[in-house]
């Protein structure tokens, strides 16, 4: 069975090494490496190119964010899921806007991690429950969020629903070409049409918007319990 590649990246040792042994008990995830600092990490996945990357946000030599922005710039492909001891609003949001795929509370459980992971490695965003929640609510209350019902009214076609889909989970044009099978000028075209038809002009927007609109799944779903 091939197993899921993953870079851990966290200053405290401790804390380092037993998340490595408790993801790493499920089998189907192996940790490649482990970076003490976010500096150090943007190195590791140029070495080792993992497909996910499980970062913390608070570290010294550049931190979680930056890294992550550092990190998705040099390799887009790569997923990350930010795992913090913080829940506040401006964190989440900021995660968000950099292009990490996930977020959960440290006080998550290993079986959690492990899940995120797998949801991440399948394209998926994956939130703490009540991060999504709040981020649905916060989302409706915006400026931004005013009128949602209105958009929900603008129907979207399948294949702009799809394209919304797929920016959310933080894929790019290249890699959305491919999956749906056309040239990447028609993905270009599409996602134009699409943020000028929802009036949403950057790639968080969208995701808040996707997020709020529920047209992407972003919360603990039942089948962890299975895995």
């Amino acid at each position: 069975m091939k197993r899921i590649p993953v870079l851990l990246v966290e200053d405290h040792t401790i804390v380092r090494e037993g998340l490595r042994v408790l993801i790493e008990a499920f089998g189907d995830i192996e940790i490649v490496g482990e970076a003490k600092t976010g500096r150090e990490a943007v190195r590791m996945v140029n070495d080792l190119r993992p497909e996910i990357v499980v970062m913390d946000i608070a570290m010294p030599s550049l931190n979680g964010l930056q890294a992550t922005r550092q990190i998705l710039k040099a390799h887009p492909g790569a997923k990350v899921l930010i795992l913090s001891a913080h829940g506040d609003p401006e964190y989440v949001e900021a995660v968000v806007k950099v292009g990490a795929m996930g977020y959960l509370l440290k006080q998550s459980s290993s079986l959690v991690v492990a899940s995120a992971i797998r949801q991440l490695q399948k394209g998926k965003m994956f939130f703490t429950p009540s991060i999504a929640k709040r981020l649905k609510a916060e989302y409706r209350k915006s400026p931004a969020g005013v009128g949602l019902r209105k958009k929900k009214a603008i129907q979207l076609t399948l294949r702009e629903a799809e394209l919304l889909q797929l920016i959310a989970e933080g894929q790019v044009n290249k890699q959305i070409a491919s999956e749906l099978g056309i040239s990447v000028k028609t993905v270009e075209k599409h996602r134009q049409h699409l943020m000028e038809k929802l009036d949403i002009h950057d790639v968080a927007g969208l995701t808040r918007y996707a997020i709020a609109a529920g047209i992407i799944e972003n919360s603990i779903q039942s089948t962890i319990v299975k895995t």
